[in-house]
């Protein structure tokens, strides 16, 4: 959606405020940079690029922690040239509350550089391919040696080790080889990746769970730093349910059933009167009987085809069509009206459009608007976890490219002459 797109949307319904559901003053309130904060006082260089790694530092920024983004001096991370519009969307929400160094540390002085940041660090985030780190003179012995309690995040696509550990694994190939795309899409058409950086987001939040779970060890038990070896491979294979157990009892490799389940039924999406599309889940035997009476046919709640579920489940082509046609004859504000006050799970389908003007997402402020040069506002989600005693904070916009090297290396005391020299051979 284009910049003007979303202004004529803020237009018809009022001041961005109303939209998001935040008055002026709680715009203000959303970057509260000296806020205290869960994982004040921990310290993460990041020295990955694009997905994954940021989400797992996005994460651990919302809560608190000094994220400090190690990038190249020429063009930085490749998230900021994922552009919409000429606008780097991705990376204005992915680093979020992080800071930027720039940093050349194939350069023999500015690894030295990193390697006293090292010292001062809790956490240290990296998406290498397994082996390049040891050959820049970064591998795992060296910075425990700089900082024992250093905690090393290694993300791959297949692993540390293995016969895949030197190959390139991109989140495709990773929802691909993991089953993920055989699953996905309609029996008659070709497997269907997912239209977002799924692997790699699942990785991210996999791999904020363990840095909370190896901080607890240093902590707690006063336990060295560790290695934490993140693949999205395995990430992505542990979310895609009882899929190799299922293949062990019955031997079969299931087909394709678009937003069908082959475990429960009925469920589906379906189009409405007007175009718009509901999603639908009766997956328990009461929101099944709820959902017969509601449209009117009760007398499927005993007909033996669709009296269990696994018998709706066998006879799905046989139901589908019934609820199909109840959908399409009414327009969908009905539908969710109906089905609401009968306590069936129905919901709409929505695009970016709905959700920018849809009342929930409001006074959930489950998306929040944030001053930015470019856009004005700009539209983000908030931060899912809701904390009641220890939240998280929106605490500083998406820094540009090396907008904090002098205040980051001033943490290990550089002289500004040094920080000079290092920038006039490209060093910083």
């Amino acid at each position: 959606m284009t910049p003007g797109r979303i202004e004529s949307i803020y237009n018809a319904v009022g001041h961005l405020g109303s939209v998001i559901g935040m008055d002026t003053a709680l715009h203000k309130k959303a970057y509260q940079p000296d806020a205290p904060a869960p994982l004040n006082g921990k310290r993460v260089l990041d020295l990955s690029r694009l997905v994954a790694g940021n989400v797992v530092t996005h994460v651990l920024a919302d809560f608190g922690a000094d994220v400090i983004k190690v990038e190249n001096p020429v063009g930085g991370d490749d998230l900021r040239h994922w552009k919409v519009e000429d606008v780097s969307t991705y990376w204005k929400i992915y680093a979020r509350n992080k800071r930027s160094l720039t940093l050349d540390y194939r350069d023999p002085e500015g690894l030295a550089v990193l390697l006293r940041l090292v010292a001062v660090a809790d956490i240290l985030v990296e998406n290498f391919i397994p082996g390049k780190l040891e050959r820049m003179g970064l591998g795992p012995d060296v910075l425990h040696v700089a900082n024992p309690k250093l905690i090393i995040v290694r993300i791959s696509g297949w692993g540390q080790t293995g016969p895949f550990k030197g190959k390139p694994g991109f989140g495709s190939l990773v929802e691909a080889m993991s089953g993920f795309a055989s699953m996905n899409g309609y029996p008659d058409r070709p497997p269907v990746l997912p239209p977002l950086a799924l692997a790699d987001m699942i990785t991210g939040l996999y791999g904020a769970t363990a840095v909370m779970v190896a901080l607890r060890h240093v902590e707690l038990a006063g336990g060295a730093g560790q290695i934490i070896d993140l693949s999205l491979f395995e990430s992505m294979l542990s979310v895609l349910g009882p899929q190799a157990a299922n293949y062990a009892l019955t031997g079969e490799v299931p087909a394709r059933s678009g937003s069908r389940s082959g475990t429960t039924a009925p469920r589906n999406v379906y189009r409405c009167q007007d175009g718009k599309y509901v999603a639908l889940s009766a997956s328990m035997q009461v929101m099944a009987e709820r959902l017969f009476g509601v449209i009117g046919r009760p007398d499927l709640i005993t007909d033996p085809r669709f009296a269990t579920n696994t018998k709706r489940v066998a006879h799905n082509d046989e139901l589908d069509p019934i609820i199909a046609a109840f959908m399409a004859s009414l327009p969908r504000s009905a539908i969710l009206a109906l089905f609401d006050e009968a306590g069936v799970t129905v919901g709409p389908v929505c695009d970016p459009e709905d959700l920018m003007t849809d009342e929930f997402v409001r006074e959930r402020e489950a998306l929040v608007a944030l001053p930015d040069a470019q856009m004005g506002w700009l539209p983000m989600h908030n931060i899912p976890p809701r904390l009641s005693e220890t939240p998280g904070q929106i605490a500083r916009a998406a820094p540009e490219l090396g907008a904090d090297s002098d205040a980051v290396l001033g943490l290990i005391d550089l002289a500004p002459d040094v920080i000079a020299a290092l920038r006039g051979r490209g060093v910083v």
